[in-house]
């Protein structure tokens, strides 16, 4: 981790969860941190208390699914922090409606955040890693659910696999394109399985969110630990794809 000293990371959805506790773990390594999210005070509570830590945590207020928000939040790295070396495309969620009689709207926020926004803060990142000759990383935050749809009792998933699918296949798209130009970046991506955070907030209340918590869980720490792993590797290796279960979960 000794080479991200003093390097700038984003890290998008760091208000609270596993963004929180990436960012967390990037500052404790000396590595200062740029955090996205809507609720910055929840960020500047965090930067609070990491005030003697070796990295500074950064609060920058960023709706994902507005894309003015993304490029003036990446301008503002640029010109006041400096020019990214890590970013850890974290953001998502997932909606409680369904298939069958779901909401246009709800399914279309998922894809904005989980798919979309993914890819434009991607592209602002290799453009200023691209113009500052900088090998960096990019992590794209997963599930297990982008691999296969969890087989739950009541069929609540509705399109949120569907949307982490497509960041399974952006993770490979995006590899072959930094190799075929020959950018020495690396592309990661990490998908958990339950993790004990806020979001399953965003599952129905019939059941399912009830039904989840009482599974298996991660903690947002075991995830943040993956991203300090995938970072620490040489720069001959690039693990493309880390998948991180709770021991015993039924998926």
């Amino acid at each position: 981790m000794e080479r991200w000293v003093d390097k700038v990371a984003i890290v998008t959805g760091a208000s609270a969860g596993i963004g929180a506790a990436i960012s967390k773990a990037l500052v404790e390594k000396g590595i200062i941190v740029v955090g996205l999210a809507r609720r910055i005070e929840k960020i500047e509570e965090l930067s609070n208390n990491l005030v003697d830590a070796p990295g500074k945590l950064y609060a920058v207020r960023c709706d994902v699914t507005k894309e003015d928000d993304i490029l003036k939040a990446f301008k503002w790295v640029t010109d006041h922090i400096g020019p990214v070396h890590i970013l850890v495309n974290n953001a998502g969620l997932t909606r409680p409606t369904h298939l069958l009689d779901g909401a246009t709207d709800e399914w279309r926020r998922i894809f904005e955040v989980n798919v979309l926004a993914l890819c434009i803060c991607t592209r602002e990142a290799v453009k200023i890693m691209k113009e500052n000759d900088i090998a960096g990383h990019i992590v794209h935050m997963n599930s297990v659910a982008g691999h296969y749809v969890p087989n739950m009792p009541k069929p609540n998933f509705n399109v949120y696999p569907a949307s982490k699918f497509a960041v399974t296949a952006l993770t490979e798209s995006l590899r072959q394109e930094l190799r075929y130009h020959e950018l020495g970046i690396k592309v990661t991506s990490i998908s958990p399985g339950v993790v004990g955070t806020e979001f399953s907030d965003g599952f129905p209340d019939d059941g399912t969110k009830e039904a989840i918590d009482a599974l298996p869980r991660l903690k947002a720490e075991d995830i943040a630990e993956g991203v300090m792993y995938v970072l620490s590797t040489g720069p001959g290796v690039h693990v493309q794809e880390l998948t991180i279960r709770p021991l015993g979960e039924m998926f």
